[in-house]
């Protein structure tokens, strides 16, 4: 029989909240899958597969969550998403 071993962990002191929001792209019947894949790779910085992905289930599922960060830093590209015609929004 093995003797236990003692194991030494650090706990975190300390929970560090932070800001977290998702940027939605939601599916229409306007718009081409290029039109939307190259708006996500050119606002949300995708690659060309990324950007493929998120459009098949923004097509299949309704929506997809594109890319999360902070408020200030999706506003923007949700403003830039929805000049383009494409439905988005920011969301907790």
């Amino acid at each position: 029989m093995q003797p236990f071993e003692e194991t030494v962990v650090d706990v975190l002191d300390q929970v560090v909240e932070t800001d977290v929001h998702n940027l939605v792209v939601f599916n229409d019947e306007v718009n081409t899958f290029d039109h939307v894949i190259e708006t996500l790779i050119d606002v949300c910085g995708h690659t060309p597969e990324q950007a493929e992905q998120c459009t098949l289930l923004i097509h299949y599922k309704g929506k997809c969550s594109v890319k999360n960060g902070s408020w200030e830093e999706l506003v923007p590209m949700r403003n830039e998403i929805c000049r383009r015609g494409i439905s988005a929004e920011v969301l907790n």
